[in-house]
């Protein structure tokens, strides 16, 4: 068939929802179908919201199929139109009055946030399947539009490149610097551990000024490092000989960082209130659960730096979780009848 697949871009940045629909669209071709990726530009800024909803809807879309991702990708009109759920635009949704949303409780802000809502649940309801990339995000969708969207898993970028190694004496983040995404937690969590194991913080985003900064506040320049951004076969290096990965965002829709570490066989430490990463975490069988704050990512260093062999079992248990992920199946569920 021929089919497109429909997403967000914002301008200079590049992600992982970038790399989702990138392999998105070779694992249908792979599968033997014609596929292709249209991207419209879109702005998060409150009085613009709008804008690229009103610019998918008269968009000409010919093909079989079309399967929109993330917001506002789903407002395309099409008779077949699937989508597989990424994430609304969630400042106006679950993260209002957050630090990171310009929606507020304001009268105006929740107008908009209103006309969003109804927006959204006519665009998504004109589609003959909906998925969501976890339960999380299931949950949102059910929470604020009522509709309902079924969990579809997938494997992460370098999936087939992961695979277990030694476990040295370093703690690894792979993350955009931005707030929602918590990267602060490495820094903070490195500094307060007992000195034995580093840090190193992969990625590069708006926060990098304010955490080298912090960096050097702590006194921690010999024991925490930030790389930017890192070419794929350096990542998977640095994923094959960490001792563990910290990945701690704040309610994450499904959190790429936590499957590359499972496939690299380590533990993830991470928070009770991460959101999808804990369809993946068990706290004392794949990583360790914190409460978020610097002490708790502390102590879960310090715990896995004492006792290789329970870093080992529990990123053995992790990679064991992720094993019959794979794009085959992806493919036949978005475009079963």
């Amino acid at each position: 068939m021929d089919i497109v697949v429909c997403g967000a871009h914002v301008p200079y940045m590049r992600g992982g929802a970038e790399l989702h629909m990138e392999n998105l669209v070779n694992a249908l071709e792979v599968a033997g179908h014609r596929a292709d990726l249209v991207r419209l530009p879109v702005v998060w800024d409150r009085k613009r919201i709008l804008d690229a909803p009103l610019a998918w809807r008269l968009l000409p879309i010919d093909a079989d199929v079309v399967i929109a991702t993330n917001f506002p990708s789903y407002f395309v009109r099409h008779p077949r139109k699937v989508v597989w759920l990424f994430h609304q635009h969630r400042s106006a949704y679950d993260a209002v009055d957050s630090p990171w949303s310009d929606f507020g409780l304001d009268p105006e802000a929740l107008a908009t946030q209103r006309l969003l809502s109804e927006w959204d649940a006519r665009a998504l309801e004109e589609a003959t399947q909906i998925y969501t990339t976890s339960r999380v995000v299931a949950d949102r969708l059910a929470r604020f539009n009522g509709v309902e969207g079924a969990p579809l898993y997938h494997p992460p970028p370098l999936h087939d490149r992961l695979g277990p190694g030694p476990f040295d004496d370093y703690v690894l983040c792979v993350s955009r610097l931005e707030a929602n995404k918590r990267p602060e937690l490495l820094v903070e969590g490195v500094a307060s551990s007992s000195g034995a194991v580093r840090g190193v913080l992969a990625g590069s985003g708006s926060m990098e000024t304010a955490l080298r900064a912090t960096v050097k506040r702590l006194g921690a320049a010999d024991r925490v490092e930030l790389l930017g951004f890192v070419p794929d076969d350096r990542l998977v290096e640095l994923y094959r000989s960490c001792l563990a990965v910290v990945y701690a965002p704040h309610d994450e829709d499904y959190g790429y960082g936590t499957l590359q570490a499972f496939c690299a066989g380590k533990p993830v430490i991470t928070a009770s209130d991460s959101g999808g990463v804990l369809e993946w975490v068990e706290d004392g069988v794949t990583g360790i659960v914190t409460d978020g704050g610097a002490a708790g990512v502390a102590s879960a260093i310090d715990s896995l730096a004492a006792d290789r062999e329970l870093a080992r079992r529990m990123g053995e248990a992790g990679r064991q979780r992720v094993e019959n992920l794979g794009w085959e199946r992806v493919v036949e569920r978005l475009l079963a009848r």
